[in-house]
């Protein structure tokens, strides 16, 4: 894949970086323009994205997507309560995809939703932000990666805990032998 300079990065896609930095999302935004988003998974990480992108103004929630009913009628009336207007709502990802008018999409469903969901929304025409593990395997990796070449779409994967000082301390113990031979690690979630 063709590098992207972070400038371009950012006024292209308008998402995680320029979300939680406060940089500018978009040239468009000196325009009055804002970048027209869709959230597919409000839970957990997605409803921490949700309220970023519903305070920026330079961001419009124009979709919430999730199978879970009150799930999703939750972040829909989240957004309309910061932004006076509310999103539209589904349970089937494929209608945020299919609206031309969505420009990029954050993605933190289950994980093994992460790989398939970025490649739909990638050849979608959307930037994607997606939430790791941002694949199970190899293959799916590539997959995404072709998807983003085919496209011309941006495709960032959230990894913002991954260098914290309490994570990196705690890596550091692990391979320093403390808790003795890892042999099994699992990744668990609690949905808040």
């Amino acid at each position: 894949m063709s590098e992207t300079p972070r400038r371009t990065f950012l006024k292209q896609t308008g998402l995680a970086a320029a979300v939680w930095t406060g940089v500018s999302t978009s040239v468009r935004a000196a325009e009055g323009e804002r970048l027209r988003v869709g959230v597919i998974g409000p839970g957990g990480m997605g409803s921490y994205h949700l309220r970023l992108l519903a305070a920026n103004s330079e961001v419009e929630v124009v979709w919430v997507c999730d199978v879970d009913e009150r799930r999703l009628t939750k972040a829909a009336e989240h957004v309309e309560s910061v932004t006076e207007q509310r999103p539209q709502t589904t349970s089937d990802m494929r209608k945020v995809l299919d609206d031309n008018s969505v420009e990029a999409v954050f993605i933190a469903t289950p994980d093994h939703w992460h790989a398939p969901a970025a490649i739909l929304a990638l050849d979608a025409g959307k930037h994607v932000y997606v939430e790791k593990p941002c694949c199970h395997n190899i293959r799916e990796g590539r997959l995404m990666i072709d998807a983003a070449k085919r496209s011309g779409k941006c495709l960032q994967v959230g990894t913002q805990s991954r260098s914290t000082k309490t994570v990196r301390e705690g890596v550091e113990k692990v391979l320093g032998g403390e808790i003795g031979d890892v042999l099994v690690v699992c990744q668990s979630s609690i949905d808040g």
